[in-house]
C-alpha cells in the first residue's frame, strides 16, 4: 500500500528536523532568530534555576514549545544520555535534506562534497564551514558511519551549520549510483591516485568524495567513482586532514 502524501510530507517534515543537546548549545540555539525552533525538551529532574531556567525563558519569549520527559525519556530523543544534561531541541533545518531530493529535482551544474565515513565532529563542522565559504552547492552525509549533527559540529562550523544544504542518505554507494546515471561524475580523493585535482577539468555536475581520517575512501564507495584523483603535495608530506582537504576543493573556481 502507498503511503498517502499527508503522511510522505509528515514524514519529510520531521526527517528534516535536527535535536541538538546540551544547555549551552541550546541556549545559544534560543539566542539565534533565525533558526526557526519546533519545541524545547528538558528532563523534569532539571532544577528551574540558573542556565535551565534561562533557556525556560527564551523558549517561553519566542512561543517554543516546551515538552517535559522523565529522563529516561529526554535521552531518547536526545540520544546522547551522557552529554544532553536533560535539554534537547528540536530545530527546523530546511538545509538537512534528504539525498532523494537531488534525484527528483535534476540541477544542471552542481558540485558536492560526499562524506565517507568522517567519524570526527570538529572535522564535519570544519567541512561545512569551508564548504558554505566556498564553491559547494552541498554535502551528501550517510546516517550510518557517519559523525552526527552534534553541538560539537555546530561549533566547529563556526555559525555556518544551517547555511548550506546537507542532504541525508542511508547508503552513499547507492546515491553515489544513481546521481552517475544522471550525469554527475564521481571523483574520489586519493593520495595514491595519478590523476592530480591541478589538471582535472572539472565538470558541470561534480562530486568529491572525502574519506575516512585514517583509512581513506571505501571500497564500496570507490567503486562508484568514475576516477580517483591527488592533491600534488611537496617535501614527502603523504596525506592532510579531511577539512583542509575539503576547503581546497572548495574553493576550487567555481565552473561556468
Amino acid at each position: 500500500m502507498k503511503d498517502s502524501s499527508t503522511y510522505q510530507n509528515k514524514k519529510r517534515f520531521f526527517e528534516s528536523m535536527i535535536t541538538l543537546y546540551g544547555r549551552n548549545a541550546v541556549e545559544e540555539v534560543l539566542d539565534d532568530p533565525t533558526v526557526e525552533i519546533h519545541a524545547l525538551h528538558l528532563a523534569e529532574s532539571n532544577k528551574q534555576e540558573g542556565v535551565i531556567e534561562r533557556i525556560t525563558a527564551k523558549a517561553e519569549a519566542r512561543g517554543v514549545a516546551i515538552r517535559y520527559h522523565a529522563k529516561a525519556a529526554l535521552s531518547r530523543i536526545s540520544r546522547n544520555a551522557k552529554q544532553d544534561q536533560g535539554v534537547a531541541l528540536d530545530i527546523i533545518a530546511p538545509t538537512y535534506r534528504s539525498a532523494q531530493t537531488l534525484l527528483e529535482t535534476p540541477v544542471a551544474k552542481g558540485r558536492l562534497l560526499a562524506l565517507d565515513g568522517i567519524h570526527n565532529p570538529q572535522n564535519l563542522g570544519m567541512i561545512i564551514r569551508s564548504a558554505a565559504a566556498g564553491n559547494i552547492d552541498g554535502i551528501l552525509l550517510p546516517k550510518q558511519g557517519s559523525a552526527k549533527l552534534s553541538p560539537l559540529v555546530m561549533k566547529a562550523s563556526a555559525g555556518t551549520l544551517f547555511k548550506l544544504p546537507v542532504y541525508y542518505c542511508e547508503a552513499l554507494p547507492e546515491i553515489l549510483e544513481a546521481l552517475q546515471t544522471q550525469g554527475w561524475s564521481i571523483f574520489g580523493l586519493s593520495s595514491h591516485a595519478d590523476a592530480t585535482l591541478h589538471t582535472l577539468a572539472v565538470p558541470a555536475r561534480t562530486v568529491f568524495v572525502l574519506g575516512n581520517e585514517s583509512e581513506g575512501v571505501s571500497d564500496a564507495v570507490a567503486a562508484r567513482c568514475n576516477a580517483q584523483v591527488a592533491i600534488p603535495m611537496q617535501r614527502g608530506v603523504e596525506s592532510l586532514n579531511v577539512a583542509v582537504t575539503a576547503a581546497l576543493l572548495a574553493f576550487l573556481p567555481a565552473g561556468e
